[in-house]
Parts: C-alpha cells; structure tokens; sequence
C-alpha cells in the first residue's frame, strides 16, 4: 500500500500547470486568440499540428499489435475471444444504428435547414468533387478485402489500424495455440511493451504543441466567422451528440454501473487532445492505456478499442442522417419516409471503416449521397466550410462511445478488475501514462 500513497502524495503536490489537460486547454485557447488575430500565421502553423499528429501515429500499429497478441496469447479458452468479438459487434450495431436514428429524428423535428431556399445549381461543386471522387472509390467489398493486408510489413507501413488488427489477432491466436514453445515470443513481446508506452508517455508531453498548432490553423484558414452563417446546424449537430453521450449513453453508463460524467473526468486529458487536433486517432494510445489502468482486461481493450474505430463510430453516424437532411431540407428537396429509411440503411454501410481521421466523416457523407440520388451531393458545398469545426463534435461523440464500449464489454465478459476501475472512476489513479506491464508489477 505504501506506492499507492505515494504517488497519491505525488500527484496532491503537483502545480496545476503540470498537469497535460490544463496544459492542452491553455494550448487550444492560445491558438484560437492567434488565428482569429493573426489568421495568415495561424495557417502556417499547420505543420505543428499535422507533426504531432503523424508522431502519435508512427506508435499506433506497434501499440494495437503488443496488446492484441499478448492479450489474446494469454487467453486460455479462445471461445472466449469469439465471445467478446461477438458482443463487440453487437454492441456497435445497436449503437451506432441508434445514432443515426437520434440523428435523423433531430433532423426532422428541429429542421435546421428550412427556410434557406438554395438552388442546388448555383453552388460551387469544385471543393465537394475530391470527396465525392474518394467517396465513388469506395464499397462494402472493397473495404472488407482491404482489411486483409497484402503484406505483414505492408499493414504496418501503411498504419492501416484493421490491417494491423486483423494480423494482430491471427498472430496472436497462433501464439496462443503454440503453447510453451511460444512463451519466449509471448515473454519479449510483453517486455517489449514497457518502451512502447514509456514512448507514448514523451510524444504527449508535446500534445500541447500539436493542439496549438491545429487549433490555429483551423481559425486562421476558416475564420471564426465561418461559423455564423451555419450556427444554427453546428449548434444543432452539437447539442444532438451531447444528448447522445449524456442521455443515451449516460443511460448505459449507469445501467452498467458507472457515471458517464465520471468516465468523461478520466479521460479528459485525450478529449482535449482530440478537439484540439480534430482527430480521435491522436488519442488512441492514450485511450488503450486508460482503459487498461482503470481495470479492463487486455485481451478485451487491445480488441474493442480499435474495432470500434471503425465499427463504432456514432458521432459520425449522428453526423451523416443530420448533415444530409439539412441539405435536403435547405434545397427544398422533399424526402419520404422510405428515402429516409434508405438513407439510414445506406449510411449503416457506408460509416463503417470512417476510421478518426480528419474529414473521413465528410467523404462518409459523400459515399452514402451517392448512393441515394435524392438529396443532390452538390449540397455538401453548404456544409464544406464548416466540416472542420464539425469534425471535432464527431471525434469527441466517436471517443467517448468507445470508451463506453470497452468499459461494457469488459463487464459483460468478466474482464473488468472492480477495484481499479472504482478507484479510476474516483480520480485515485495517477495520470502519468505508464506501461500496463510496468503498473502490474507494482
């Protein structure tokens, strides 16, 4: 008990301006006051956020493979790794289909869109063509053969997280059913482990310059008066997903036992990370560790967090039904009720494999407009401005649903630690990020 108290001790005595969130959100305020003022040397700070961001993902395929194949390696019964895939997949398929619903029964009864009589011809469509050219790439079959990497080394050279995933579990099953004779390959890569996460703990010591450098891009490029002329739908798409996180997801937080705002309070060092950078893959790492630390099984967080990256994404779900209605709705166009059920049904296909990368939540949209002729995709141009602004709500909304999920998971398997997770939940844990390994050994 006496390096509990301690690092309790520890962390009492630490200034507030040690600590990342305040740091973080000191960054984001500086940014924002930059790029309103001095916009041209907000856009140039680009490059520090985008460094940032590519240094966080240089560790993200090595993190996903250590976790998933020593978690799965040391799994005794590989039923139950069928088990928590299967109610994994479960839990992403009710969720995120009920945020395209809340999306789409905000839509119609707030109607963001109405009254503003745009002729589709009279937009300007150049912007909106990259997307939608990247959007008419992609199909259901051609995202699932992609998850299978041509190479090994490809999967981890490109970052790709599913094909990293998909490795990840084949080798790890392999490892598991090699028995003894695995167990120095199971005992490096364990070992392994350690410098990983001790190098993840000094990339985010360089977060609050990442989410500077984003944050004064972002005002400096758009302008804080982009936002004005769209208030109303910005303000519409973020008051739907804070109804989502605290309502609905609040309610499985707290049928499963835990407070959604005391889950918020734990992660809130990578909530700030991610609106800061508008990207929820900045923050995956961190994420993976927390859910660890709190009390989750490996095997369960090393699958679901990742998984639900791309299967469980219900910012942008809520994003898509509210985003194509207001298009409808602001070109007059009329929508029945079986387009607008075809319309959810082609964006259940469609949002899966929007990883959290920025503006993948607007090529989603664009994907699932192509396939439903009746709201025109040249509508999007209304929205292009405000995309980024947009993207933040979504990445946080997409955060916290895979934090639920794998808290869920764990509980439903048997996999959560109760004592860990009461004291995480609590604010009992100390916020450095530490190796999983490391924190067992203590």
């Amino acid at each position: 008990m006496i390096a509990p108290i301690a690092a309790a001790e520890t962390r009492a005595k630490l200034p507030f301006y040690r600590h990342l969130y305040v740091q973080v959100l000191t960054a984001i305020a500086a940014g924002i006051l930059l790029g309103h003022f001095y916009p041209q040397l907000g856009t140039s700070l680009q490059p520090l956020g985008d460094a940032f961001i590519k240094l966080v993902r240089m560790v993200i395929a090595p993190v996903i493979f250590l976790t998933v194949t020593t978690g799965i390696a040391g799994m005794s019964d590989l039923k139950k790794f069928g088990r928590v895939v299967g109610k994994a997949f479960i839990y992403f398929l009710t969720f995120s289909t009920l945020a395209l619903i809340v999306g789409l029964i905000v839509s119609n009864v707030v109607q963001p869109g109405a009254g503003m009589h745009i002729d589709p011809a009279t937009l300007d469509t150049k912007a909106v063509n990259n997307y939608a050219a990247q959007a008419h790439d992609a199909s259901v079959v051609g995202f699932l053969m992609n998850i299978i990497p041509d190479t090994i080394v490809g999967a981890f050279a490109k970052g790709d997280i599913l094909q990293v995933l998909f490795f990840s579990v084949v080798f790890g099953i392999a490892l598991g059913a090699a028995g003894e004779r695995g167990r120095p390959v199971t005992d490096f890569l364990q070992a392994l482990t350690t410098p990983i996460f001790r190098m993840v703990a000094l990339l985010m010591k360089f977060a609050p310059i990442g989410a500077f450098g984003a944050m004064a891009f972002t005002i400096g490029k758009y302008g804080i008066g982009t936002i004005a002329n769209l208030a109303f739908l910005i303000g519409t798409f973020y008051a739907t997903s804070l109804f989502f996180v605290l309502v609905v997801l609040g309610a499985v937080a707290r049928y499963n036992g835990f407070s959604i705002l005391a889950l918020i309070r734990y992660i809130k060092e990578e909530l700030l990370l991610v609106l800061g950078t508008s990207s929820s893959e900045a923050a995956l790492p961190g994420l993976m560790n927390k859910m660890e630390r709190a009390g989750c099984k490996r095997s369960v967080v090393g699958l679901v967090i990742p998984t639900g990256y791309s299967f469980n994404l219900d910012g942008t779900n809520i994003y898509m039904t509210l985003a194509a209605l207001f298009i409808a709705q602001a070109t007059d166009t009329p929508l029945a009720l079986g387009d607008q059920i075809l319309l959810l049904l082609v964006a259940m296909l469609s949002s899966k494999g929007a990883a959290g990368i920025t503006g993948a939540g607007f090529i989603t949209l664009a994907a699932t407009l192509a396939v439903v002729p009746s709201v025109p995709i040249a509508g999007m141009a209304l929205i292009l401005g405000i995309d980024r602004f947009m993207s933040e709500c979504r990445a946080l909304t997409n955060f916290v649903g895979n934090a639920v999920a794998t808290i869920v998971v764990a509980r439903w398997e048997n996999e959560l630690d109760q004592t860990k997770f009461a004291a995480a939940m609590a604010g009992q844990l100390s916020e450095e990020i530490e190796a999983p390994a490391l924190q067992a050994a203590e």
